[in-house]
């Protein structure tokens, strides 16, 4: 919003408020002092009129005459002149009713509808006179009621209510016109006003848009005014004067700043092929913290191609560097896809890892997405592998979930960013179990516990790997099961359920059921397998169903 606009919206409302309260409490003065008077002539009208009904009667009375009909009616034609006498526009309407809400006397011709006796009638049963709004004949009108004791009159002096408001809506119109005026005129002075006042600031303006246009800082101000805005407009010509000066040492340093960011930038592009593009940005923001390590709880990944030594034996060498260099690029993009980076590349396996240098609350589910993608990855590297004449590759992957050292490690002349501890080792170790279990993707009980909700897992079995002195639960996760594997799956959860507890007999008849579902499925072939043994010779009492791995 322009500096016009806003002096406009803040003074129009000071000039405005106080004209517009003084026009309401006008037309409310006007309105409530013409009201009063148009009350009172309708009250004096009804007044007169049963002054003199009471004189009329009073004759009567004193003339032995009030019963007398002949005289009576005489009298009540006399009333209703008096009445006539009284009118004073068309739109007045003068008549009583008796206690049968009949008209008896009228200035006009009056017709009463059922509405309008009802009304009358209520207003006869309370006994209510004075000031009133009723509608009569359709019309709204505003009414002074008053009673005649003598012959039970209901006595009704009315005007039509757009008639006795007329005078008030002109004061009203009138009213909302001067201050439409008014509000018009002010707006053209205030905008004058600050057109006036603005007109440095708007020159300085263009002058700043022109020289950001061109570029030319020796564009300078014409100051208008000995004030404020004139001490602006000094100001700024002094500032171009300065900038101006230094302009020459800007474009300098800027060159410097853009041949720095390229080196850098090319520097980046070298160096992100060997270390992760998180770890160079960290170096870039803090090298001291780099050469420092730390404890992290990350997600470590290990994959290795099935078999590759007597694949590389059938192809050329130039061969089996295309293939890997393929295979690598899509497994990599996979992995930083889902924030991992790649530690290292072991001849043909691959060791990655999610949550370092940054940390991020779904590591270890990023993890398992890739895994499973990495998996299905492979279906379209195989095709390609198959054009070349190539044999297919297959690989397994597993995945823990632990706190490892992270950080620098080597020495002066060659570091690697790179992780270490027992947890990376037990990643490597549940990678190998995805040969025995012919699994794709095998992940530890820690992972689990972190994916469980997102994911479909089985239990695969517990072990205890080469080297640890600890079993763990192992796991084979699925994004989603077909309905074979889905009713499988539930088959065998609840013949883990009765392995564990000793009831291999009826852990069998499951085991079995998956069998004849999954026919050649390797988890519960072992299962069975084992079932048989203990039923045939019963584990010992503190066995617990880890099974110790020998071998890598």
């Amino acid at each position: 919003m322009s500096i016009r606009a806003k002096i406009v919206f803040i003074v129009l409302p000071l000039i405005i408020t106080p004209l517009l309260l003084t026009g309401i409490i006008s037309s409310l003065s006007a309105r409530n002092g013409i009201t009063t008077v148009a009350t009172e002539f309708l009250l004096l009208k009804s007044e007169e009129l049963i002054n003199y009904a009471d004189s009329q009667w009073s004759l009567l009375v004193e003339n032995e005459m009030d019963k007398n009909q002949a005289f009576i009616d005489v009298s009540i034609s006399a009333i209703g002149s008096f009445a006539r006498n009284l009118i004073r526009s068309d739109t007045e309407l003068i008549f009583a009713v008796d206690e049968q809400i009949n008209v008896v006397m009228q200035t006009g011709e009056t017709v009463l509808t059922d509405e309008d006796v009802e009304q009358i009638t209520m207003l006869m049963a309370g006994n209510k006179i004075g000031w009133h709004q009723i509608r009569i004949g359709g019309v709204e009108r505003v009414a002074q009621a008053a009673i005649f004791q003598p012959l039970n009159w209901y006595i009704l002096v009315t005007e039509e209510r757009d008639t006795f408001y007329r005078t008030i809506n002109q004061i009203v119109w009138q009213t909302a016109l001067i201050l439409s005026i008014s509000l018009v005129l002010s707006i053209i002075l205030l905008l004058a006003f600050s057109s006036y006042l603005t007109r440095p600031l708007r020159n300085i303006v263009l002058a700043m848009e022109e020289i950001i246009t061109t570029n030319d800082l020796s564009k300078r101000v014409e100051v208008l005014y000995r004030d404020e805005t004139g001490k602006l407009g000094h100001t700024f010509n002094i500032m171009t004067s300065e900038l101006e000066n230094a302009y020459e040492q800007i474009k300098s340093y800027a060159l410097k700043a853009v041949v720095s960011e390229t080196k850098e930038k090319k520097i980046r592009n070298i160096f992100q092929k060997y270390v992760p593009k998180d770890v160079i940005d960290q170096y870039f923001a803090d090298p001291e913290s780099m050469l420092v390590g730390e404890n992290r709880i990350l997600a470590i990944l290990f994959s290795d191609i099935r078999g590759f030594t007597s694949i590389s034996e059938r192809l050329r060498p130039d061969e089996i560097v295309e293939s890997l260099n393929r295979y690598f690029a899509s497994m990599v993009d996979i992995i930083m896809s889902h924030r991992g980076i790649v530690d290292k590349y072991i001849g043909d396996a691959i060791m990655a890892f999610f949550g370092a240098p940054v940390r991020h609350r779904d590591d270890a589910l990023q993890s398992v997405y890739a895994g499973l993608e990495m998996i299905e990855a492979l279906t379209d590297f195989n095709r390609w592998q198959t054009k070349k004449g190539r044999p297919d590759f297959r690989i397994g992957i597993g995945i823990n979930y632990g706190a490892v050292t992270v950080g620098n490690i080597g020495s002066e002349k060659k570091m690697d960013y790179t992780i270490i501890g027992d947890m990376v080792n037990l990643g490597s170790r549940i990678e190998g179990l995805t040969k025995k279990y012919k699994e794709g993707l095998i992940v530890s009980e820690s992972v689990y516990r972190k994916v469980k909700n997102d994911l479909q897992c089985r239990l695969l079995d517990k072990v205890m790997v080469k080297g640890k002195k600890i079993g763990v639960g192992i796991y084979a996760p699925r994004k989603k099961l077909n309905l074979k594997e889905e009713k499988a799956w539930k088959y065998h959860e609840a013949a883990s359920k009765y392995y564990y507890n000793r009831e291999f007999k009826k852990a069998l008849q499951y085991f079995l059921q998956v069998q004849n579902i999954l026919t050649g499925e390797v988890c519960s072939k072992l299962f069975i397998e084992r079932c048989r043994i203990h039923i045939k010779s019963p584990p010992p009492a503190d066995w617990n169903g880890v099974v110790a791995l020998s071998e890598k």
